[in-house]
């Protein structure tokens, strides 16, 4: 049975977007990914965009989500990716497990930010998701 995470950031439109897609391929089979914003931006950003289609990872569908369209999800494990996720979360109708691990906002830098916060996102979150729950 797949456990289904969200990653929380604040515009959903570059961490968490790439963080959902790299769990979604990493841990296909295990992990069933999704990603939500406090305050979604209108877009995904082109550089999360292009950073992750560099790295061979599909990119159709993506679109920032208010937090408040996935809070009647089933959902295992929260991720938070920015600080001001982690202060704003919300209270889910259930005790969730959450870890907050925060990444560095690529936001209006060059390409090669992206392509370091996703190489980051990959070393440090795929493993902190499958610790934390137990897989």
């Amino acid at each position: 049975m797949n456990k289904t995470v969200l990653i929380l950031c604040t515009g959903n439109s570059c961490r968490s977007q790439m963080a959902e897609v790299m769990l979604n391929h990493d841990l296909a089979g295990s992990v069933r990914a999704i990603s939500a914003g406090t305050k979604p931006q209108p877009k995904v950003a082109d550089g999360a965009i292009e950073a992750l289609k560099l790295a061979g990872l599909p990119t159709d569908g993506l679109y920032p989500k208010d937090v408040g369209a996935v809070m009647n999800e089933d959902i295992d494990l929260v991720v938070t990716v920015c600080d001001n996720a982690k202060e704003t979360c919300p209270i889910f109708p259930r005790a969730v497990k959450s870890i907050h691990l925060p990444f560095h906002d690529p936001h209006g830098e060059p390409l090669e930010s992206f392509e370091r916060v996703r190489d980051d996102i990959r070393a440090r979150l795929v493993p902190a998701v499958q610790q934390a729950l137990g897989d």
